[in-house]
């Protein structure tokens, strides 16, 4: 498969339209439509709808068009790695992560790492543990950020020093923002918003000591912010992270979990990690800002 032709396919989708993105490549719409055809034939599948006036893509060319933007995406990291010169220090380190108040020290870290090398560009990049993971496994992240328990078998990692706090996201006339600490049969009878993550789901669950089929869960979701409207809604109670919602001057307040309960996190890559000069001074800064030493790096 010609990385030109993935190039093509891209502009089509983008344009929806062949004529605007024949034009937009500076190629004839003939040719265009040539090569298209011949990456269908290649395929085996139908990867767009020719309608009159525009081009939509079938469920084939959707996931073409996804893995297309990944592999270019890879191509171009790549060629940007090898050129750069062997006196500096730049590039580009992306980062996955979920959302924690964790990420102020690897913020405070890339803010002094771009002090001393500007040409050093970070890229993060929010989703949850699956997103973090699949995208470390296809080789789009060079670092991701795990709360929780995940498989040590099939990443390196270093444990962090930080740790994230549970705690329930309530409106303040709600009847347990007059407690300083929510506990489990508080929530037995009220309608919960949760995490859509699995493993913080089932820490929680073993916290509340209910099954989930005997707990009112009204909705999921995968960004605080907007379970944070739902909350403000009146919708329920949202189970997050202290510090994630701002909630000083709002109709909101947060209140911790009792007992209490924590979340470590992990600083974690693919296994036989080949790392460009950017991400191992990146690793390297990261590791002397939490203080820790090269024997509690621990490998997978």
């Amino acid at each position: 498969m010609d990385l030109r032709v993935l190039q093509y396919f891209l502009a089509v989708a983008r344009e929806e339209n062949i004529s605007a993105a024949a034009q937009s490549l500076h190629l004839t719409q003939p040719t265009l439509s040539r090569q298209l055809k011949e990456l269908e034939e290649e395929l085996g599948k139908q990867l767009m709808i020719r309608g009159n006036r525009r081009v939509t893509l079938t469920e084939e060319g959707m996931l073409l068009r996804k893995r297309a933007e990944e592999i270019l995406d890879l191509v171009r990291r790549t060629e940007k790695e090898v050129m750069q010169s062997d006196q500096t220090v730049s590039g580009e380190i992306y980062i996955g992560t979920g959302e924690t108040d964790g990420i102020r020290q690897v913020a405070r870290t890339a803010h002094q790492i771009q002090t001393d090398y500007p040409g050093i560009q970070f890229h993060i990049v929010s989703g949850d543990a699956v997103d973090v993971c699949e995208r470390l496994d296809r080789g789009l992240l060079d670092f991701g950020i795990l709360l929780g328990d995940f498989d040590q078998t099939k990443y390196n990692y270093m444990r962090l020093p930080m740790k994230d706090v549970w705690g329930v996201l309530m409106q303040r006339t709600s009847p347990l923002a007059s407690k300083d600490r929510v506990e489990p049969q508080d929530l037995w009878d009220k309608p919960l918003i949760l995490s859509r993550q699995m493993g913080n789901k089932s820490g929680l669950y073993r916290w509340l000591q209910k099954d989930p089929s005997e707990l009112h869960t009204v909705a999921t979701y995968n960004l605080i912010y907007n379970a944070s409207l739902m909350v403000d809604e009146g919708m329920g109670y949202a189970f997050t992270l202290d510090k994630l919602v701002n909630t000083k001057g709002s109709n909101l307040c947060f209140r911790a979990l009792e007992p209490r309960l924590e979340m470590g996190m992990c600083l974690v890559w693919k296994r036989h990690q080949v790392f460009s000069k950017a991400a191992e001074l990146f690793l390297s800064r990261l590791k002397a800002s939490v203080g820790k030493n090269k024997s509690e790096i621990t490998f997978g």
